[in-house]
């Protein structure tokens, strides 16, 4: 059953560019239903060029919230009227919320990612030693978020370590020690740590055989976790499992940053179990 359109429908949507394949339509379209919000949320495919012209038709349209992926995280900030610290201190915006025309940007990324290993994973993050693989964008959110649960430290890994250590220095002083170092060091970094992340797009559909390390180096006991959601369990993650690791896929987080989004949005408490069985079913499809 759809949701009813009628003329008090408000509207929602993500932009992105590529779009079509994003599995946000369906999860927060069966949001709305669940809390009987009457909203309808819709995938447009932006490009860079024409950014300015669809934030001008947020305000004049009055579309209340907007998800953003990639490439617009970062470009879309000067075109908004405020910036939530959680969004500045990632340097990127994943969520709009407008206020009567007054949009501000947040950043649900890291937020939904921990709420996600918490459930999932490990309650209690305080004294964990985490390793992260990789240092884009989604890097930054982990690392404004674990900061707060009180993780001892992070290491971040990276192909390019001055990039790493960029992020090191960015996220330096909020807690945990944080440290940067390249893939020579991964093997002993791997000994050392509770919690591994795999930050990368390396094992994503469809270069599903690839994995981000050897996971012959690591603890059984360790949390082996990725961001990656196709395929639900990575080759990591099945390498880990085999290694005696427990393991933590990337599902959570895409439902956690949407279930945050929604809140931002609605001022209710999203029907994350809902959202995670449509998603659920229309990956396995």
């Amino acid at each position: 059953m759809g949701n009813n359109v009628d003329s008090h429908t408000v509207l929602y949507s993500v932009i992105g560019d590529p779009i079509r394949h994003s599995k946000s339509p369906i999860m927060m379209n069966r949001a709305f239903r669940e809390c009987g919000i009457n909203g309808i949320y819709t995938a447009f495919h932006i490009t860079a060029d024409r950014l300015g012209d669809f934030v001008a038709g947020v305000r004049a349209m009055g579309i209340r919230g907007v998800n953003v992926t990639i490439p617009h995280k970062l470009d879309i900030m000067p075109l908004l009227d405020e910036i939530h610290e959680s969004a500045q201190a990632i340097g990127a915006v994943n969520t709009i919320v407008n206020d009567g025309g007054r949009l501000t940007g947040y950043n649900t990324d890291g937020i939904g990612y921990v709420r996600s290993l918490k459930e999932e994973a490990r309650s209690d993050l305080s004294g964990a030693r985490v390793l992260i693989v990789g240092a884009g964008g989604a890097t930054r959110g982990i690392l404004y978020a674990l900061a707060r649960e009180g993780v001892a430290s992070v290491t971040i890994s990276n192909r390019t370590v001055a990039r790493a250590q960029e992020l090191a220095d960015a996220f330096g002083g909020q807690g945990p020690s944080i440290r940067a170092i390249g893939q020579d060091e991964l093997q002993a970094a791997c000994a050392d740590s509770d919690i591994i992340i795999n930050t990368t797009s390396i094992g994503m559909y469809p270069n599903v055989d690839a994995t981000p390390l050897d996971c012959s180096w690591l603890r059984p006991g360790t949390i082996a976790s990725d961001l990656i959601y196709n395929p639900l369990t990575t080759r990591f993650l099945e390498e880990a499992k085999a290694q005696g690791c427990l393991i933590h896929g990337g599902l959570g987080m895409f439902i956690y940053q949407g279930a945050y989004a929604f809140e931002y949005w609605t001022g209710q408490p999203a029907p994350a179990a809902a959202m995670r069985e449509t998603v659920l079913s229309a990956l396995q499809s």
